[in-house]
C-alpha cells in the first residue's frame, strides 16, 4: 500500500476528516488533497505532520503489518474526549489540565524511582 492511501486509511480509521488534519497539521487544502490522492509526495516534515496529528508513528505509513483496527477503536475514544474538553470554559480546561499535569508527573516520578530501584538491586 503506498504512503496516500495509508494516510487516508489511517485518517478514516480515526474518523477525522481531511478539515480536521489539515488544520491539525497547518497545510492547505489543495495540498493536502493532492498528498492524499497519491498525486503530490508529502516532505518527511510533512509526513511528521501528518503522523503527530494523527497520533500514530510515522513508521505506520510504510509498515504493512501495521493492525489499522487496533488504531481505530481506542483513539476514535480519545480524540472524542479532547473535543469534549475543548468546549469546556477556561476554568473548567485549566482543572483538566491540572489533573493530567499530575497524573503525567506521577507517572515520571514513578518511572524515574523505579529505574532507580532497579539500579540498586
Amino acid at each position: 500500500m503506498d504512503i496516500a492511501k495509508r494516510i487516508k486509511t489511517i485518517r478514516e480509521k480515526k474518523g477525522m476528516s481531511q478539515k480536521e488534519l489539515i488544520t491539525a497539521v497547518g497545510l492547505g487544502a489543495p495540498m493536502y488533497s493532492r498528498i492524499e490522492t497519491g498525486k503530490a509526495e508529502p516532505s518527511l516534515t510533512t509526513l511528521e505532520k501528518i503522523a503527530k496529528a494523527l497520533g500514530v508513528k510515522l513508521a505506520d505509513f510504510f509498515e504493512v503489518d501495521t493492525n489499522l483496527e487496533e488504531i481505530n477503536s481506542y483513539d476514535a475514544s480519545i480524540m472524542e474526549k479532547v473535543k469534549t474538553i475543548e468546549e469546556l470554559d477556561s476554568e473548567e480546561k485549566k482543572m483538566v489540565f491540572a489533573f493530567v499535569d499530575a497524573l503525567v508527573g506521577k507517572k515520571k516520578l514513578k518511572d524515574a524511582l523505579s529505574g532507580v530501584l532497579q539500579d540498586v538491586k
